[in-house]
C-alpha cells in the first residue's frame, strides 16, 4: 500500500493553497485502515491485474469517505471530537471550513477518478457509480435514516440493517464492485454487490461492539459515543454475543460468495480476515 499511499498524497497538489486545502489534506491523510481502496486493489490483484489501473478509482472513493467522516463529525451530526487519534477537522479548523473541506474531497474525488486509464464507457460506469453508491441512494440514504432512526428508540432489527445496507454497505460494495469493472469482469459485479453488503453488515456490527469494548487508545476516537447518543445499536439491540454471531453470519455468507467465484480469492480473502479480526 505504500505506492497508493504515496500516490494519494499527492492528489490534493493541483489545487490552490488554502485553508480548505489544508483541511483536506488533515483529514485526508490522517492515517486509518484504507479498507476501501485495500479492497479495490485486492480484487485486482485476484484477477490478475497491476494494482495502479485502480489507482485514480481507489483514490476517489478513500477521498468520498473522508469527506462523509469529516460531515460525519460535525456538531450537528455525531458531534465527534477525535478521528484517528487526532481532533476532528471541525475541531482544528472550525466548522466552516470543515463544512467545506467535505464539499470540496467530494467533487475533487471526481476529478481524481477520471484520470483512471480505463476505456471511456467503463469510466463512465464508473463516475456513476461513485455517485449512486455514495449519494441519496446510497450513503447519504443511510445517513438520513441513522438520524431519522435517532428519534425513534423503538426501531428494530430490520430498521437497524436497512439503516446500515445503505450507510455501510453501499460504500464498501463500491470498491468491489469498480474493480471488477475494471477488470473486465462486468459479470461479476452482482456478486461482489453482494459481497460488499454482507461485509458492510458484519463491518458495521463490529463497530457497535467496539464502540463499547474498546478505549479511545485503541479506536484513535471516543469510545461509549452511540451510548451517550441514545444510538440503537446491533449491541444495544441484541447484546454483545449475539451481535458477534450475527457479524460471523454475514461474514461466513461474504466468504460463501466470494468462494464461488472464478478467481483467486486469497488476496480478498486474506483482507476480509484481517477486517474481521480488527481492534479498532
Amino acid at each position: 500500500m505504500s505506492d497508493f499511499e504515496s500516490y494519494l498524497s499527492h492528489c490534493l497538489d493541483t489545487l490552490e493553497h488554502s485553508r480548505v486545502r489544508e483541511a483536506m489534506q488533515y483529514s485526508l491523510m490522517a492515517g486509518g485502515k484504507r479498507i476501501r481502496p485495500r479492497l479495490l486493489l485486492a480484487v485486482l490483484r485476484a484477477y490478475g491485474f497491476e494494482e495502479a489501473i485502480g489507482y485514480p478509482v481507489a483514490a476517489a472513493i478513500e477521498m468520498i469517505h473522508t469527506y462523509s467522516l469529516i460531515h460525519d463529525d460535525l456538531p450537528a451530526m455525531d458531534n465527534d471530537t477525535l478521528r484517528r487519534g487526532r481532533p476532528t477537522c471541525h475541531v482544528k479548523f472550525g466548522e466552516d471550513v470543515a463544512i467545506l473541506a467535505g464539499d470540496a474531497l467530494l467533487t475533487h474525488a471526481f476529478y481524481t477518478a477520471a484520470a483512471c486509464t480505463c476505456r471511456a464507457e467503463v469510466l463512465v460506469e464508473i463516475l456513476k457509480l461513485l455517485s449512486e453508491f455514495s449519494g441519496a441512494d446510497g450513503m447519504i440514504l443511510g445517513q438520513i435514516k441513522d438520524l431519522e432512526g435517532e428519534a425513534n428508540p423503538g426501531i428494530d432489527h430490520a430498521g437497524l440493517q436497512d439503516i446500515h445496507y445503505y450507510k455501510t454497505g453501499r460504500l464498501l460494495s463500491l470498491p468491489l464492485v469498480c474493480a471488477a469493472l475494471l477488470a473486465g469482469h462486468r459479470e461479476d459485479a452482482a456478486v461482489w454487490e453482494r459481497i460488499g453488503a454482507d461485509t458492510g453488515l458484519s463491518f458495521q456490527i463490529q463497530d457497535d461492539i467496539l464502540d463499547v469494548t474498546s478505549t479511545v487508545e485503541e479506536l484513535g476516537k471516543n469510545i461509549n459515543s452511540d451510548v451517550e447518543n441514545e444510538k440503537t445499536t446491533y449491541v444495544t439491540l441484541m447484546g454483545v454475543e449475539a451481535a458477534r454471531e450475527e457479524a460471523d453470519r454475514y461474514y461466513r455468507r461474504a466468504l460463501a460468495q466470494l468462494d464461488a467465484l472464478p478467481l483467486d480469492a486469497a488476496p480478498v480473502r486474506e483482507l476480509f480476515d484481517q477486517l474481521m479480526k480488527r481492534k479498532n
